[in-house]
């Protein structure tokens, strides 16, 4: 395995996230932002949007289109990224344009960038780290799969469009799971 440098970069708010035993950590979801770049990302997770306990929606791992990876939640904390599995995951963001600027938009639902070969490196190395450090690792899904919620469309409230479409059709899964010891997740489980 190669070796992985990862930046240590907590989010603000990153010490009133719930603390969690690592053994409770099961499932890996793969995200994309779905925004131009990282600093884009970064600025949308620090916005609080829980009242509650002043926290945001974030990954816990983020990964440039170069292959660089950045923490932005450690392990231990449960960070808001998927609706019902936030506990038991980490979730790890993929920089991509994806749907933007158009995510709700019927007509847009196209995700038109593909995911470079050295952001694809850095994610296959970082699961194998992962799954070393943790041994209860077992699943990994994509957000989509997991967060099946539907909502109005911006252009046609009548239209319901899924809420995530992340990573989207362009994402290599068959390249991703070549020889990773982890399996794929049916919502639900």
């Amino acid at each position: 395995m190669s070796e992985l440098v990862i930046e240590n970069s907590p989010l603000p708010y990153e010490s009133r996230l719930d603390e969690r035993a690592l053994s409770a950590i099961d499932l890996v979801v793969i995200h994309c932002t779905e925004l131009p770049d990282l600093a884009m990302a970064r600025e949308f997770g620090e916005r609080i949007r829980h009242d509650r306990s002043q926290t945001g929606n974030s990954g816990h791992y983020y990964i440039e289109r170069d292959g660089r990876v950045h923490q932005y939640v450690a392990a231990s904390r449960a960070a808001n990224h998927t609706f019902g599995y936030n506990a038991r995951s980490l979730g790890i963001e993929l920089v991509n344009l994806g749907r933007y600027p158009h995510w709700n938009d019927s007509h847009q639902q196209t995700f038109g960038e593909p995911y470079p070969q050295p952001l694809i490196d850095a994610l296959r190395t970082l699961l194998r780290l992962l799954v070393d450090q943790l041994p209860s690792l077992t699943w990994i899904a994509g957000h989509e799969e997991l967060d099946r919620r539907l909502e109005p469309a911006s252009d046609d409230p009548t239209i319901l469009l899924p809420r995530r479409r992340d990573p989207g059709p362009l994402f290599p899964w068959d390249t991703v799971m070549e020889g990773m010891p982890l399996r794929r997740l049916i919502a639900g489980q």
